[in-house]
């Protein structure tokens, strides 16, 4: 089908400065079991493509979901259409084409395929794993779910160029609410564990030992004391550094936002073009990598969908700000260096930058290792509640579990756990960073951006992490 699509394109290429068609399809499937009932089986297939032509200045986009003769040509002729409409129009510093020659195929891994897993083979780990989680009659609402994707995605360029990028994702869930007297506790695993790869997956993440502890922790909850509250030192597992990287390092660094293009939908950032390579956003202990190298990790690739190559880059580096997740377009047009992030969440929208692989580089030492050194304070994992200002710096986080620390060792299980802060002041708190042995791979699919709104799948790497002084509070 690829090849067909390719050669109508190649004959159908426009006398223009630069034209290129990328074309995607997209095969889910989700599954699952709640209360020890199998849900309907959720399934979808997507084909299409987006022409881009760049033309005497102009910018013009098509999408269409005929990759026939007459579907292309029509996309072509609309994107010369908005090209011509837009030149002299586009924003100070907009580039000229970039044709690209390349022809390579990436494909990620998947060491066991899960298509060959069979349907009733699926649905009965579904079914186990959901028996398993009702271990208490105050388990009021519990379930397992699958959730995969199969994607191929070729990038052509009237010029000749040619990316093929192959990728099969899956993300097991489970759940478990626990209630009693008036009050209800959730407890999750795999929210933030979607990764590339097939069945190795579940054996990667876990899942077939989960389900007990899963419930059991949300029966701790019910039984447990509030948070305590107050300026004390917290211990983030890698499944909350999740979050607290996404929303307060990649958001606020995203080079389309510090120029002002998300200011009406999802706000700007804190973070301006003269901070780069001077302002501290955090201790020495800071350092975040672009790295779409990471082959398991969720956005993983090894060109943009403008088919820049990705490589691994510094956006902070023993705490100073370096480099911003801008794309080819934003480094032109705000003058600084960037890194291969423009990204689109399926064939009918345009690139813009987004994160990709946004991670926190391992220091040293364990769990237990950055645990000693709390005097008073509790860990937290797995978020539950966020917010953060319009400027992505003010937050707000609550978790799922937590544990109290006093004089360097873990006490008892506490609910309700929430902290504050403001971003660049939480990041210089930063006083431990756990190193390669507990450094762990998350991911997730639901970041969402732009207008019209694109979700996509943003990977996070990270071990533990200690931050002192932080504002701890309980809560309902």
């Amino acid at each position: 089908m690829f090849e067909e699509i390719e050669r109508r394109f190649r004959r159908l290429a426009p006398a223009v400065d630069h034209c290129t068609l990328r074309i995607e399809r997209r095969r889910e499937e989700k599954l699952t079991v709640e209360r020890d009932a199998p849900g309907p089986r959720r399934a979808l297939e997507s084909v299409g493509g987006m022409v881009t032509v760049r033309h005497q200045g102009g910018l013009g986009y098509a999408a269409t979901s005929d990759c026939g003769e007459s579907g292309l040509a029509d996309a072509i002729a609309r994107a010369i259409d908005l090209a011509a409409l837009s030149a002299n129009r586009m924003v100070p510093g907009f580039p000229g084409p970039v044709p690209f020659t390349v022809d390579e195929t990436y494909t990620g891994p998947q060491a066991q395929p899960w298509a060959v897993v069979p349907l009733a083979d699926r649905l009965t780990m579904l079914a186990d794993a959901s028996k398993r989680l009702r271990i208490d009659e105050r388990i009021a609402d519990w379930g397992a779910a699958f959730w995969s994707i199969d994607k191929e995605q070729w990038f052509l360029d009237a010029a000749g160029g040619r990316i093929v990028q192959r990728f099969h994702y899956l993300q097991p869930t489970l759940w478990a609410s626990a209630s009693a007297q008036g009050e209800t506790q959730r407890r999750t695993f795999g929210d933030a564990g979607m990764r590339v790869g097939g069945a190795e997956v579940l054996d990667q993440l876990g899942f077939a030992t989960a389900p007990e502890r899963v419930a059991h922790e949300a029966i701790e909850l019910l039984e447990a004391p509030n948070c305590p509250e107050g300026a004390m030192d917290i211990v983030l597992a890698p499944d909350q550094m999740v979050l607290q990287i996404h929303e307060s390092i990649g958001h606020p660094l995203e080079l389309d936002r510090i120029l002002g293009d998300e200011r009406n939908y999802a706000g700007t950032s804190f973070v301006t073009p003269d901070m780069f390579g001077t302002f501290r956003y955090g201790s020495d202990l800071l350092n975040i990598t672009f790295d779409p190298g990471v082959a398991e990790e969720v956005a993983s690739y090894a060109y943009d969908d403008e088919g820049t190559k990705a490589t691994r880059e510094y956006l902070i580096k023993d705490g100073i700000l370096m480099r911003p997740l801008g794309g080819a377009t934003s480094q032109a047009r705000a003058k600084l260096p960037g890194v291969a992030n423009e990204r689109a969440c399926s064939w009918n929208r345009p690139p813009i930058d987004r994160m990709s692989n946004i991670n926190l580089e391992p220091g040293e030492g364990s769990l237990a290792d950055l645990v000693g050194k709390v005097e008073r304070g509790v860990y937290m994992e797995s978020n539950r509640s966020w917010s953060i200002d319009d400027s992505r710096n003010k937050f707000q986080f609550g978790c799922e579990y937590a544990r109290s620390i006093k004089d360097g060792e873990l006490g008892g299980v506490v609910r309700n756990p929430n902290y504050r802060g403001i971003s660049s002041g939480f990041w210089r708190s930063l006083k431990g960073v756990g190193g390669a042995d507990v450094f762990a791979v998350a991911g997730t699919p639901y970041c969402g951006k732009g207008e019209p709104n694109q979700a996509v799948k943003v990977g996070h790497a990270t071990p533990p992490c200690l931050f002192g002084g932080v504002d701890v509070f309980g809560g309902a």
